[in-house]
């Protein structure tokens, strides 16, 4: 576990998720957790549920009745598993170089893997380079205002409703400057609009008009919108 802790900051730039299922009750995960400093999920599988439907509760004559064999799943993106350790020795649990050319493998097999689908036009279009701020801005397209419905701090996406009702996504680098920048939930924008190619239009050239309620650590907001191709 303390080899997983140190890998979770590497994890969080890859897109991927770390979850761990214990048998123990959720205090006693909570303690756990946080005395690793775990940032990624400890669930309790008290009622042994989850290990007898996958079949990995220990039935051996032993100093632990009850418990799980110490198993690994990496899961696709489509949550499918991908590869399975069988932990029972301490030898047959997965390095985190394992694990790290397991993800690999994985994350190759998606379509803009490669350097070369991130520098074409249509995607620098909304995801701007940032030499594009570097130099004086003429006027573009015509300007649209709306509110920052939200944004999150950890990936730097986020949701502009105009006042039609529309959604117009973001991206932080839409928005003028160097380095990383934020905007807060509720604050007023005016912005240009693009659109994806999968027809999706998101705001650039962003400039905050007013701002708005400050995010703390504990109300950060990530959005999740299911089953739309931006």
């Amino acid at each position: 576990m303390r080899q997983l802790v140190s890998y979770q900051e590497e994890l969080s730039v890859n897109y991927c998720r770390l979850v761990c299922v214990s048998v123990d009750e959720p205090k006693v995960c909570g303690a756990f957790r946080y005395g690793l400093g775990a940032s990624f999920p400890f669930l309790s599988d008290e009622k042994r549920g989850a290990i007898d439907l996958l079949g990995i509760r220990d039935q051996t004559e032993g100093e632990y009745p009850g418990c799980a064999i110490p198993m690994t799943y990496v899961l696709s993106p489509d949550l499918t598993i991908y590869k399975v350790y069988n932990g029972w020795f301490f030898v047959g649990r997965p390095t985190l170089e394992e694990l790290r050319m397991d993800l690999r493998e994985l994350m190759s097999r998606r379509s803009n893997y490669a350097y070369e689908e991130y520098n074409r036009a249509e995607v620098k279009a909304i995801r701007v380079p940032a030499e594009k701020w570097l130099e004086p801005q003429t006027d573009g397209g015509p300007k649209f205002k709306g509110v920052v419905q939200w944004f999150s701090l950890d990936d730097g996406y986020g949701v502009i409703e105009q006042s039609d009702g529309k959604l117009v996504f973001m991206h932080f680098t839409g928005m003028p400057g160097e380095g990383y920048r934020t905007v807060d939930p509720g604050a007023v924008v005016e912005y240009e609009r693009v659109e994806s190619p999968t027809g999706v239009p998101w705001a650039v050239n962003i400039e905050v008009l007013e701002s708005g309620e400050e995010q703390g650590p504990g109300s950060l907001k990530s959005g999740v919108i299911s089953g739309l191709n931006l």
